[in-house]
């Protein structure tokens, strides 16, 4: 067990070690000094602590060991590391310790049976006590001073860890020396102290050891209390040095060395994959590590020993500098959530919040980095210290986690902690211990020497603890996960292509990652998301391959063996840009040698870079990382890995601690080395008072400051102001909002009731954006969106918008406060939260809370999803975004299917809004394949190559700052080449150049001073504000101040516009207030001005159409998610002119066509022409004036301009001036007409006009104007897309749709606050419209756990909420939402109203002058008919119900007077719409199943509880006369209303429904009728709902419903009783409802009378009548003359809405009712009330609603067959049995008009079907010769038969025609036979009231299904014209020749063969037959 080294001692080491063991001795408080010979033998050198002088000591020592083993290991000229031999030689000391971990077999190791009656439970100790730390961590243990806690592991309890108490001289420093042999320890558990021997104590705790007990082996951890007092595990007790530092590691300087002697190496002297150059080894790298690189992160009680505790650092990621040295990081708790690729989320989050440093080591395979964990530093207090001493403690952190290591070869569930606050702690984390040996030294100064910071890409395998140096390097989870292949359902992995998805070996991964490294391009940078396809693809292969060869993936995996040199043959084609280093024992080795070689690279080598660290260990398998040292790679990816917030952060940090100060200094001087302010200086004397003129001249025009400002526009010019007006797409768009809204409504779950609600009001809340909240209030106001609402009033809606719209701000919770108590006050008001940008703060309130983040941040959440909000029924929320893929995670509250995406635009033509088309992100895009000149989407290749220069130069600062700086340099120089110093022309870059010339030159074109803005984004507010100041005195310096504008677009405040600006752009507008300034950028439209636009976000801003170029070069690889980059690029986005876009055009090559243009003839109208002549007279109208034309105005000939002929001198004076820039395309190629061909040229931009000559015929395409000149500019302003510079890294991610072969924006991250649910997914196709990538998104992406849906969690899918009154609207950027939403408010209002409103028929009443003014009258006070008087009243025949305005008359002795013309039509007519008009509902009125509200939900919803089976089914079976036969009706009977029923004792067998009587008392909940109500196709729209109707009363009511329909009435009706027709009558019409109703209800009504007789009640006296009623009856009125409780229209009559329950008991308390037979009321019509008041009571017809007395009316039946007029038939059969019928005429009905349902014709198809195109059939096809060949059809007979009687007129009665005095005789039935024929009603029936016939001619006769009552001898008595005609219809031949024979009709009339027919039915459907004849 002794530590065997048999150092040398030298008498220097003597010395020294004994100075300091009696300097120990003397300062040490315990009584046992430090033995100065373990001090020697236990540290055999003084590794990195040697004083600086006797640095120089040691190091030669190890060199000499090096050519030791250099010599010995190239004897062969190559280094083989196959075993281990070398680290077992040169470790005696660890092989003697370490054996139980080497390969050779455990010593068995036979331990002292424990003492009688001793607890052998593991984790306890033999005294039974518990000393596991999971119980001990909140206890408080006293130990003796001197003593430790520390942590021993148990092998049979591997997840627990034991408490120990351990005198701390027993235990190693922090370099695993000076730890006294021997042992000293207490039992935690039951106070038992002195334990002398390791051995004796670990049979006390139990540890059941089967190996030696060693001290080293078993103890483990050191214990730590965090700030909370929470005992956890803390840092690994270091027994030995770590082997990568200690100098026997001298193998691992001897591998780079073995490349020394190149001749003897096979490979080249890269047998490391490096050239040798790359590799000269120096083993100091390794001692200079000084204490200063000694982080200290224990946090022990200790602080005197932590001087040299060095605890393992994982990830670091360097944020700032040397300041963040030592930063911590916590791995996003999401990303860590998300690192199970399962999507499981099994977070062992730890206690020890305590420790700031996180213990991150590898998150291998199993473990979880995370999605781009983007490290978020936790770290130092906020004032940053420069660096910390290691000794100092550190403040405890709240919120930085350890996270332990994850064994490589265990594919476990992650164990990753989670950042979270101490009040979610939940578990312990339980550790596991570090591989020996895995740690690496970052050198001292590795930034500084190499001037890069590597970034270390996580593979698989356990990633070594970092020491030293550490702020130097940084480590990146950014690929961890596409290592890590998650476990895929088999659908899944179908969906995939994939077999398993465990397909690719971990050799596969390490090959496929070096292939992907190779080829990237030298200026991109690895994308997650771009490796998971590749990697997606290569098991795609394999899983063909296998099917192919049906083997498995085995065969095709690597060997071991083979791997290292399969990975450098596919890394030797990269041009030494991927170097491979293949290692024996850890990755440590490795990424050790590669980071020293780095640190001695000379600046002129080449470095490779990626190096890619593969560790081939045979005992734990290959394991591998990736070390980026490219410069240009490592900082892209350093920073990727920052959020937006972070970085900015810390780009506000480098400019406060002025580490900004070199750079400042180097731009200073302009790129010639002047002094840039000395030339300012000496510009502005130069110039002295006066300044360059504001507008309307050259550059080199001067006038005095005081002329500038009073210069005002000599003419209006024609600024194309947008007006606010609605667009079709708009309102598309809007009418979809609206559409799902009520799909909410309707979805039956009762979340929104929109009939509740009679207004609308809402509010807009936005991001904090001053402009923003403008804008939207200017929307507000020109959409007078709150005066049609109806919330305000037109005089006060301007200053009331302000209430309408709130930004997210401080002061919002006041503001929504008042918001929410108005959404409770007004319950009847539907309310809509608009939530405008919805995606730009997605962070959760309480992760913002806990994070002290903004103040802003969070504050969405709290509004949006607080309760009240959630829980208001009365409230919408709408979420707007243009890149809503944030909101559509797993955890999204938005069902997918309440999105409403804005409508494609698929071709040109489609979208003609206007003349407008929209031009977004894809079309930007495109654009790019069209191979113009000019693009729109530039990259300034010039600008990247600097700025690659400067990032070389300054590695420390954010390259955002650098780029920054440089565009501002850029900006100021080619300001002053332009005016004054033209030797800078060649230090701008063209672009640039280009465009502040255009920005410069055009307002001096222009006679009113309109011209371009440039807007040029700088994310940081410091940085702009910087911009801003520079810019403005460069621009004040060279007196520019009166010609263009410098703006800051800052959100947080308000638009700052200098006075004589503002001054010039009211004089534009004309009629502006005197105190107008502009507020939002579209008010600046014309102005020339630069807006720097700051902020994280652009946040949905609308700028004006004189945007001309975006300058986005600062927006680089930190915005590597789709929504970052894309709303950067959104600024751009606007609609443009039609006629600027018409596709790609074929190039033309201008030189060719010189001669053309000189010789004058005409160019073809389709070839596109630049004129570069540009007439000064024309400059106004070209240029600037009309805002958003003259983007480019060049003006050219075109087709509509034939007659002007070219000129052919090409005025290049003109052209230079106007801006290189200025060549006008239409549309997309609003770009450089000469571009940069001159670049060839020195860049010499206005040079020579020989120059522009040759570059001119190098422009290779060019697009033709419209015709263009000063008075029609005005017609013709063309609205171009703006042109967009992008930085290298987004061009390439926008423009891969060129190429086809990068990824493109839409395949990143969709959100920094999302991350990716598994790395192996499908791809998302760019041509995905937004509904399917919102389905992609919603399954393959989760949110992270600082976003707001976090909390959304469910354990399924299907347990997460979706707020079911929340929407997303999503669409491009700038397409026009902000007008669609406001467009949904207004169509949602009326449609509220239009709710309330129902659609009435209002028809006049026909045949009024037909009536017989009746002289027997009542008063019109009564209010019952009097019996007496009214069964004197005579019966009007005539049908007075408009709906029967197409129906034969009826004959009546008025009729015969009636002249009717003959001149009718006959064709067959469209019937006439019927006339309608809308009504508001009232508290009374009858509703369909679209209605809910509070009151009535129980009357139609079944109680969740209750289940449809709740309603019992019960037959009723009777015999009916009429039918001969037995019917078996069917009831359906809810359990609630089965009190209406009587049921038998015992079966429950239903007996009959229960009766009121007629001596009943009028009592006033209750009406005695039951209400019958047949219905069919109207299961949803029938008014069906007599809740309110009936005041909410209890009532019996019953709908009667055909066999196959009950089902669905079933569904929506489940509390009301069906009557259920036979299957028999599934095809019959209203009249077999009517009949079965009728003869049910008398049945019923003697079963009552047996019943109630048995009681003793008379027969009489129980009550008789039914109601029936349409399904379409809304509303119920009462007429009155005297009532004034409504305007009359006319003094003396007045309506007013009643109920249905009063009408019913009023008709109910009629005196003597039970002599009348049918009781019924008016229609309702709108002249009712200004007529002169009518007698109040009618004997007449009546139908739609009538009470039937069925005793009165046992035997006049209404004929079951029918389909038409039924119940005119009915009310003639009744009339003639003497029976009264009494029309209320003070009580009317408004009938609904319901467009669904009803009695609607059959369609009358062919049974059988010969084609599907046959022409319709006419009704005449409806009959047929019996037993011809004709089509058969499948119809009802009695159906066929009515519609061909409708239409037959002509052929069956022409003597009628016309012919009222002459009708036709209809015995006992009524039948339709058209309009222009008479029908006299008779009937046979004795005693029955006849009309009076004497001295009438008939012109026929029909007799229809005619009984035996129809006898020869009353026929007789009829007289009939000579010619008359004759039609005899029965049910079949046998019965049509009886009836003939019977009525002795072949006396009088004479019939033909021929003269038979039978209806177009085959025999199974029963025709009838009928016979024609003529009178003799």
């Amino acid at each position: 067990m002794g530590n065997s080294y048999a150092g040398q001692l030298k008498s220097a080491r003597f010395e020294e070690a004994l100075h300091n063991s009696i300097e120990a001795s003397l300062r040490c408080s315990s009584v046992v000094p430090r033995p100065i010979f373990s001090q020697l033998y236990l540290d055999p050198d003084q590794p990195p602590f040697l004083p600086e002088g006797n640095h120089e000591n040691v190091k030669p020592k190890v060199e000499e060991l090096d050519k030791e083993l250099v010599h010995r290991y190239s004897q062969n000229g190559n280094l083989d590391f196959s075993t281990n031999q070398t680290v077992n030689e040169m470790e005696d000391e660890e092989e003697d310790e370490d054996m139980s971990d080497s390969s050779s077999p455990p010593i068995p190791y036979s331990q002292k049976p424990a003492p009688e009656g001793s607890c052998t439970t593991d984790g306890f100790c033999q005294a039974g006590k518990d000393l596991r730390l999971v119980s001990l961590c909140m206890e408080q243990i006293d130990i003796p001073a001197g003593f430790l806690l520390v942590g021993a592991k148990s092998p049979n309890l591997p997840e627990h860890i034991l408490v120990c108490a351990v005198d701390k001289r027993f235990l190693p420093d922090d370099h695993g020396k000076n730890a006294l042999l021997g042992f000293s320890g207490n039992c935690i558990g039951c106070g038992e102290r002195g334990f002398r021997y390791f051995t004796e104590f670990s049979n006390h705790i139990n540890l059941k050891l089967t190996t030696q007990p060693k001290k080293q082996k078993h103890l483990k951890y050191y214990l730590v209390r965090s700030s909370q007092g929470v005992l956890s595990k803390g840092p690994l007790i270091c027994w030995k040095e770590c082997r990568s530092r200690q100098s026997s590691a001298a193998s691992l300087s001897a591998k780079p060395n073995s490349s020394v002697s190149p001749s003897t190496t096979p490979e080249g002297g890269s047998a490391n994959g490096y050239k040798s150059g790359f590799t000269q080894t120096d083993s100091s790298v390794f001692s200079p590590a000084k204490s200063s690189s000694a982080v200290n992160l224990s946090g022990t009680q200790d602080p005197s020993r932590n001087k040299s505790v060095v605890k393992p650092l994982a990830l670091s990621v360097q944020l700032v500098g040397k300041a963040f040295a030592a930063a911590p990081l916590s791995l996003r708790a999401t990303d860590v959530a998300n690192g199970n690729a399962n999507g499981g989320r099994n977070n062992v989050l730890s206690s020890t919040v305590s420790r700031p440093m996180p213990h991150l080591t590898s998150p291998s395979p199993g473990s979880a980095a995370g999605d781009q964990a983007s490290m978020s530093s936790s770290g130092p207090p906020k004032k940053r210290h420069r660096g910390w001493s290691p000794g100092s403690p550190v403040p405890p952190s709240g919120l930085s986690v350890s996270v332990p290591t994850i064994r490589p070869s265990a594919r476990t569930e992650p164990l990753l902690s989670v950042p979270v606050p101490q009040s979610m702690l939940t578990g312990i984390l339980q550790p596991q211990p570090i591989p020996a040996g895995e740690t690496v030294i970052v050198p001292e100064n590795l930034l500084n020497n190499s001037g890069v910071r590597p970034v270390i890409l996580i593979g698989y395998g356990t990633l070594p603890y970092f020491y030293g140096n550490v702020g130097d390097i940084v480590v990146s989870p950014l690929l961890v996960n596409c290592y890590k292949i998650p476990q895929l359902e088999n659908k899944d992995l179908d969906l995939l292509g994939l077999s398993s998805s465990q397909l690719l070996s971990v050799e596969n991964m390490i090959l496929l990652t070096i292939q992907y490294l190779v080829q990237l391009g030298p200026d991109q940078i690895p994308l997650r998301e771009e490796f998971e396809q590749i990697m997606l693809k290569a098991m795609q292969e394999f899983t063909l391959r296998e099917r192919s060869l049906q083997m498995s993936a085995q065969c095709i995996s690597v060997s071991p063996g083979q791997l290292p040199w399969l990975a450098r043959l596919i890394a030797s084609v990269s041009r030494d840009l991927v170097h491979v280093v293949v290692t024996q024992n850890s990755l440590a080795e490795g990424i050790s040698e590669t980071l020293r070689s780095l640190n001695e690279m000379k600046h002129q080598q080449k470095l490779p870079d990626y190096v890619v660290a593969i560790c081939a260990s045979k005992i734990r398998g290959n394991e591998f990382c990736v070390v980026v040292l490219g410069q240009y790679q490592s900082r892209a990816l350093a920073e990727s890995m920052l959020t937006t917030s972070e970085f900015l952060k810390e780009i506000s940090y480098e400019l406060i601690t002025g580490k900004v100060s070199f750079l400042a200094s180097h731009f200073k001087n302009t790129s010639l080395g002047d002094d840039l302010d000395k030339l300012l200086e000496k510009m502005l004397q130069q110039r002295g008072e006066s300044v360059i003129i504001p507008f309307n001249g050259d550059v080199s025009e001067c006038v005095s400051s005081q002329e500038a400002i009073a210069m005002v526009s000599t003419q209006e010019p024609d600024l194309d102001v947008d007006t606010f007006q609605i667009y079709q797409p708009q309102l598309t768009v809007a009418r979809k909002l609206l559409s799902q809204v009520c799909a909410i409504a309707d979805s039956g779950n009762q979340t929104l009731d929109l009939g509740h609600f009679s207004k609308v009001d809402f509010i807009v809340i936005v991001p904090r954006s001053e402009v923003l909240v403008q804008q939207t209030l200017q929307r507000i106001r020109q959409s007078g969106v709150l005066v049609d609402l109806g919330l305000e009033d037109n005089g006060t809606a301007y200053q009331r918008a302000e209430k309408y719209v709130v930004r997210l701000d401080n002061e919002i919770q006041t503001k929504f406060e008042v918001f929410m108590r108005r959404v409770k006050q007004n319950p009847y008001t539907l309310f809509v939260l608009v939530h405008d940008n919805a995606h730009v703060d997605l962070t959760s309130a309480i992760s913002s809370s806990l994070s002290h983040g903004e103040p802003s941040h969070g504050l969405a959440d709290r509004v949006i999803n607080c309760r009240e909000v959630l829980e208001a029924f009365n409230l919408l929320v709408l979420q707007v975004s243009s890149f809503p893929y944030a909101l559509q995670t797993q955890q999204s509250r938005i069902s997918s299917s309440n999105e409403v995406h804005w409508i494609q635009f698929d071709t040109v033509d489609d979208a003609a809004s206007g003349d407008k088309l929209y031009f977004g992100l894809n079309e930007y895009s495109k654009s790019l394949q069209w191979g113009v000149t000019s693009p729109l989407l530039r990259c300034d290749e010039t600008f990247e190559k600097m700025v690659n220069t400067l990032l070389e130069r300054y590695p420390r600062l954010h390259s955002m700052v650098i780029r920054c700086y440089l565009l501002i340099q850029q900006y100021s120089q080619a300001l002053m080449a332009l005016t004054t110093m033209d030797s800078l022309r060649d230090h701008s870059t063209p672009e640039t150049l280009s465009i502040m010339d255009d920005l410069i030159t055009s307002p001096g074109k222009d006679k009113n001073g309109c011209g371009h803005m440039l807007v040029i984004r700088v994310p940081s507010v410091q940085l702009a504000m910087l911009a801003k100041e520079r810019l403005q005195e460069v621009r004040d310096k060279l007196g520019l101040q009166y010609r263009f504008e410098i703006l800051l677009g800052n959100p947080a405040s308000e638009l700052a516009v200098a006075k004589h600006f503002v001054t010039r752009l009211k004089a534009w507008r004309g009629n502006e207030q005197d105190d107008w300034i502009p507020r939002t950028y579209q008010d600046l439209e014309g102005l020339p001005c630069i807006v720097i636009l700051t902020g994280k976000d652009p946040l949905g801003e609308t700028f004006p159409r004189s945007l001309k170029y975006c300058d986005l070069r600062l927006i680089d690889s930190s915005y590597l998610t789709r929504t970052a980059l894309e709303q950067e690029v959104g600024l751009a986005c606007c609609y443009v002119s039609k006629e600027a876009i018409q596709g790609p055009i074929v190039a033309l090559d201008l030189s060719e066509k010189e001669h053309e243009k000189a010789n004058g003839s005409e160019n073809d109208s389709d070839e596109l022409l630049i004129d570069l002549d540009r007439p000064q007279s024309n400059s106004s109208a070209v240029t600037g004036t009309s805002g958003s034309l003259a983007d480019n105005g060049v003006s050219s000939s075109s087709a509509a301009d034939k007659s002007q002929k070219q000129t052919p001198s090409l005025n290049f004076q003109a052209a230079v001036h106007s801006s290189v820039d200025e060549g006008a395309y239409p549309g997309f190629t609003a770009g450089e007409t000469l571009k940069q061909e001159c670049d060839s040229l020195g860049n010499q931009m206005a040079s020579s006009t020989t120059s522009k000559l040759s570059s001119l015929s190098s422009v290779s395409q060019a697009f033709r104007w419209p015709a263009h000149s000063a008075k029609d500019s005005k017609a013709l302003r063309a609205a171009l897309p703006r042109i967009v510079i992008l930085s290298k890294a987004a061009y390439c991610l926008l423009s891969s749709q060129k190429s086809g072969n990068l990824p493109s924006s839409s395949s990143l991250l969709p959100h920094a606050d999302v991350s990716w649910l598994s790395s192996l997914r499908p791809l998302l196709h760019k041509d995905m419209n937004s509904e399917e990538q919102s389905l992609y998104y919603r399954q393959w992406t989760t949110a992270r756990q600082q976003h707001a849906d976090f909390s959304n969690q469910g354990e399924t899918s299907g347990s997460r909420s979706f707020h079911p009154r929340r929407l997303l609207l999503t669409g491009p950027p700038q397409v026009g939402k902000t007008g669609s939403y406001l467009q949904f408010l207004r169509i949602l209002f009326r449609m509220l109203i239009r709710l309330l409103e129902v659609d009435v028929y209002d028809e006049e009443e026909i045949n009024a002058n037909h009536t017989e003014s009746s002289e027997i009258t009542q008063s019109s006070n009564d209010h019952w008919p009097d019996i007496e008087i009214f069964s004197k009243m005579s019966f009007d025949l005539n049908v007075h119900d408009p709906k029967y305005r197409t129906i034969s008359p009826v004959y009546t002795e008025q009729l015969s007077r009636v002249k009717q013309e003959a001149s009718k039509e006959t064709k067959l007519e469209e019937p006439k719409k019927r006339e309608t008009v809308s009504m508001m509902l009232t508290k009374f009125a009858a509703y369909n199943t679209f209605h809910h509200c509070e009151q009535c939900h129980q009357y139609m919803d079944i109680n969740p509880a209750a289940q449809i089976s709740d309603s019992t089914l019960h037959a009723f079976t009777f015999s009916s006369s009429m039918l001969g036969e037995e019917i078996q009706l069917h009831f359906i009977i809810p359990k609630s209303k089965e009190n209406h029923f009587v049921f038998s004792k015992q079966g429950k067998h239903l007996e009959s429904m229960r009766l009121p009587l007629v001596s009943d008392k009028q009592n006033l909940n209750a009406v005695k009728s039951p209400i019958f109500t047949p219905s069919s196709g109207r299961h949803e729209h029938g008014l069906l709902n007599l809740y309110h109707a009936m005041e909410g009363i209890s009532h019996l009511h019953l709908l009667v419903v055909k066999e196959y329909e009950m089902p669905l009435y079933r569904k929506y009706w489940p509390n009301h009783i069906m009557l259920v027709l036979p299957g028999m009558f599934n095809n019959a019409g209203v009249g077999a409802a009517r009949f079965l109703i009728k003869e049910l209800s008398y049945h019923n009504l003697e079963l009552e009378r047996n019943r109630l007789e048995e009681l003793g009640v008379k027969r009489q006296c129980v009550w008789p009548f039914i109601v029936v009623m349409d399904d379409s009856c809304v509303l119920w009125n009462m007429h009155s003359v005297h009532e004034q409780s409504s305007q009359p229209l006319e003094p003396g009559c007045s309506s007013k809405n009643v109920s249905l329950k009063s009408v019913l008991q009023h008709i109910e308390a009629t005196p003597k009712i039970v002599h009348y037979a049918i009781l019924g009321v008016q229609k309702w019509n709108s002249n009712l009330n200004t007529r002169k008041a009518k007698a109040p009571f009618s004997r007449c017809h009546v139908r739609d609603f009538i009470l039937l007395n069925i005793d009165l009316t046992q035997n006049v039946q209404y004929d079951l067959n029918r389909y038409f007029c039924e119940d005119v038939d009915f009310n003639l059969r009744t009339n003639s049995s003497g029976l009264l019928i009494c029309r209320f005429n003070n009580f009317s009905v408004m009938k609904k008009h319901i467009q669904v349902g009803g009695q609607k014709d059959f369609v009358v198809k062919p049974k059988i079907m010969v084609s599907d195109s046959l022409a319709p059939i006419m009704p005449l096809q409806y009959v047929c010769a019996p037993d011809s060949e004709h089509t058969l059809l499948a119809a009802p007979s009695q159906f066929l038969l009515e519609k061909f009687l409708q239409h037959a007129t002509y052929k069956l009665f022409p003597k009628a025609i016309h012919n009222f005095k002459n009708p036709v005789l209809a015995v006992d039935c009524y039948l339709n036979i058209g309009l222009e024929v008479a029908i006299c009603y008779v009937s046979s029936r004795p005693h029955s009231v006849n009309v009076n016939c004497e001295g009438v001619f008939f012109s026929g006769l029909l007799l229809y299904l005619c009984d035996s009552f129809v006898g020869a001898d009353l026929l007789k008595r009829f007289r009939f014209l000579k010619g008359a005609t004759l039609c005899v219809i029965c049910q079949d031949r046998s019965s049509l020749r009886q009836t003939i024979v019977r009525l002795e009709l072949e006396d009088e009339w004479q019939f033909r063969l021929r003269d038979e027919f039978q209806t177009a039915n085959s025999s199974d459907d029963k025709p009838l037959y009928f016979l024609t004849g003529r009178h003799i």
